[in-house]
């Protein structure tokens, strides 16, 4: 499936995409340095991570008649939930991360969202990166990057674009490498059936394809093959820059797959497994300067308390955040509650905003990269009053 939503595709705009699909990934990196020891990676989930899958309220009595179907077993049964401490439970599918939460290095925060109340995939990952609740043409990172001391190196984006969390004043370079992945199966399916009605091309495309033994495999369902650069790789490669002596210090990843509106039980397994594997190979890249490192995982928005006809759930406000490091004071799930009953969810639909998602980025860039309080109105525009959340960062 697409990382997100993508247009119907027509025949021409499906043969014109072919260059583009030998070199765009899932996933991609962007690189930054900074005169630091610290390190600091900020991972995109684009599509908008269900924080009720992931994070798990079953304490909360409401959950099971809101998402029937959705709720995996409790701690201690087969396949259950990972606890974390009661009320809440890490999704089966994050072991990885169950082990850094008992480890005392990972932080779940639930019921965050950024200040705008959006539902549209496009305006909420501008205005998540932007830091505001408008559009803007550099990103809060980069204006960050700028409030730090200078440092010789200008920041790298690997990949075809800079995120826009990355662009604005601070040079950043950028390095697209070959071939990054190849065609799928499923994309030559697509077009084999665009174009079967063509008289002409369907016939020709349908020969070329089978001349090279590649027809049959794709329409018998063959699936994707592995791909080196899928979110866990990134995050391996990531972290080897991140830990070298000369190397940088702040890193944007960006992963798709997690806009799920339909079969979510099943579609959103691979996606959490991808995540957990991807930050498990992170603390083993960087190994010594895990102790150093601090890691946000956020998403655009939540997703609706209810599920939908197809087995899904659709674009909602508030959802779940994790901040992961060796320099984190985890095993903790932060945030206020709202609760699920009727009356206590946005519009009557979604988890409600609790925690402000800025106040989490405050916190790091304030407490584990040392930019001072009052460089916060340049980073976050429109953020005059509020405060970086306590409590994030080991003393």
């Amino acid at each position: 499936m697409p990382p997100f939503h993508q247009p119907i595709l027509g025949r021409r705009g499906a043969l014109l995409g072919l260059a583009s699909a030998f070199t765009i990934g899932r996933a991609s990196v962007a690189l930054a340095d900074a005169a630091t020891e610290k390190r600091l990676v900020v991972v995109l989930l684009r599509g908008a991570l269900d924080g009720l899958a992931a994070v798990v309220p079953y304490g909360d009595a409401n959950l099971a008649r809101l998402r029937p179907g959705l709720v995996p077993p409790e701690p201690g049964r087969e396949n259950g939930l990972l606890d974390m401490g009661g009320f809440y439970g890490l999704n089966p599918a994050l072991p990885n991360l169950h082990k850094l939460f008992t480890g005392g290095e990972l932080l779940a925060v639930h019921a965050v969202a950024g200040p705008y109340r959006t539902r549209s995939h496009f305006d909420a990952q501008d205005y998540l990166e932007s830091g505001a609740s408008e559009r803007m043409t550099s990103g809060w990172l980069n204006r960050a990057v700028m409030a730090l001391p200078p440092k010789r190196a200008n920041p790298l984006a690997v990949g075809i674009t800079v995120p826009l969390m990355l662009r604005g004043s601070a040079a950043v370079a950028t390095y697209a490498p070959p071939q990054t992945q190849g065609v799928s199966p499923e994309l030559y399916a697509r077009i084999a059936a665009l174009s079967n009605e063509d008289r002409l091309l369907g016939p020709a495309l349908a020969e070329g394809l089978r001349d090279r033994g590649f027809l049959a495999n794709a329409m018998a369902g063959e699936t994707e093959p592995a791909n080196r650069y899928a979110l866990p790789a990134i995050v391996a490669a990531t972290g080897k820059l991140l830990a070298a002596p000369g190397g940088p210090r702040i890193a944007v990843i960006e992963g798709g797959g997690w806009d799920t509106h339909a079969n979510q039980a099943t579609r959103l397994t691979n996606p959490l497994h991808q995540l957990d594997d991807g930050i498990a190979a992170l603390r083993s890249a960087l190994g010594p300067a895990w102790a150093n490192t601090a890691v946000l995982v956020m998403t655009e928005f939540g997703r609706t308390v209810r599920v939908n006809g197809s087995g899904g759930t659709d674009h909602g406000t508030a959802g779940a955040a994790f901040i992961a490091g060796g320099a984190i004071a985890g095993g903790r799930v932060l945030g206020t509650w709202p609760g699920l009953a009727n009356s206590q969810l946005f519009e009557n639909r979604d988890l409600a905003p609790t925690t402000d998602l800025r106040s989490l980025a405050m916190a790091l860039l304030i407490g584990h990269l040392g930019l001072p309080y009052g460089a916060m109105a340049a980073v976050f525009p429109g953020s005059a009053g509020l405060q970086p959340q306590g409590g994030l960062l080991r003393a």
